[in-house]
């Protein structure tokens, strides 16, 4: 049994294999509808329990569409439906209940602890659809999404990150260690990644270089992404935030030090971290990006149900 909780715990060739597997999946749908099961109904009578204690649009959608692709089915809970921990059930228990109704389990979570605790107590796969620490699912769909549009191998190219240090940079990061690609990160001083993060970037033999001056971070890149400098449940002064992000805003004459078919990529939703101009325009992939995550998590489900092939 294989869980999907965080890129760092995952090898590195097992990684390339869910991509290899995913654009293979990607190619042999171009004449098939929505809702038509893949070629020999990979998880036929699979069910896969959904739960989200934060709200989720793309990965609630993309989640459901790869388990009927893959011609199982899906059960989607609130957390406030269950005891969850609360009103005398366990989390423990509530783990066991799950993994004998389901086949496996997607938690959009607001704990680290949590997670960890399902995995701990659970017969079934986890996968996290989002953490604190953690959104796995959508940079190893990033991944897959910039080797498309590059037609290159991500090894061989400059990302670039510009805005918070959030859960979505730090999988970013771990993909960086496990693909080997170039990282540079811009953001204010007070919003860089955390020591134990670096720590383990350099216990890993990479390196991830970090600039205060957003033109330093994106000169010569690729690719840059982005994320809402403000997350959903953030707890600070928003305004002030804001602010401290001003000169970080992705904008046409930021772009213009990059590379001049560099692509942008957000993970959505997005905020003012980036100006129409560059979102909407002729090098942006935002729609692309968030549809390949449907054919990045068929081959996740495969991978946790021990079916990749």
């Amino acid at each position: 049994m294989k869980h999907f909780i965080n890129l760092k715990d995952i090898p590195a060739k097992d990684l390339r294999k869910i991509i290899i597997d995913a654009k293979k999946r990607k190619k042999s749908r171009q004449k098939l509808n929505t809702l038509e099961v893949d070629k020999g109904s990979p998880l036929k009578g699979k069910m896969l329990v959904q739960m989200f204690e934060k709200a989720s649009s793309r990965t609630r959608i993309s989640f459901y569409l790869a388990i009927k692709q893959l011609g199982g089915g899906t059960l989607t809970l609130r957390s406030n439906e269950l005891h969850l921990g609360q009103g005398g059930e366990s989390i423990a228990d509530t783990a066991k209940i799950l993994s004998t109704y389901g086949d496996g389990f997607m938690f959009r979570t607001d704990s680290d602890k949590k997670i960890n605790d399902f995995k701990k107590y659970s017969t079934i796969p986890i996968i996290n659809g989002l953490s604190p620490s953690s959104h796995p699912t959508q940079v190893l769909s990033d991944v897959f999404t910039v080797e498309e549009i590059k037609k290159r191998p991500i090894s061989k190219l400059k990302i670039c990150w510009i805005g918070d240090s959030n859960n979505v940079l730090e999988s970013l990061i771990s993909a960086s260690v496990k693909f080997s690609f170039k990282l540079s990160i811009g953001c204010p001083k007070k919003f860089e990644p955390k020591k134990n993060i670096k720590n383990w970037v350099k216990k890993n033999n990479k390196k991830i270089y970090i600039y205060n001056d957003p033109k330093k971070a994106v000169l010569g890149a690729d690719v840059v992404f982005s994320d809402k400098v403000i997350s959903l449940n953030d707890k600070v002064n928003k305004k002030k935030k804001i602010d401290q992000f001003k000169k970080f805003i992705i904008n046409n004459k930021l772009m213009k030090h990059a590379k001049k078919n560099c692509i942008f990529l957000h993970c959505l939703p997005r905020g003012k971290e980036v100006d129409n101009e560059v979102f909407l325009g002729n090098n942006s992939h935002v729609w692309q990006q968030a549809l390949n995550r449907v054919h990045v998590q068929k081959s996740i489900l495969l991978y946790c149900f021990g079916k990749l092939r």
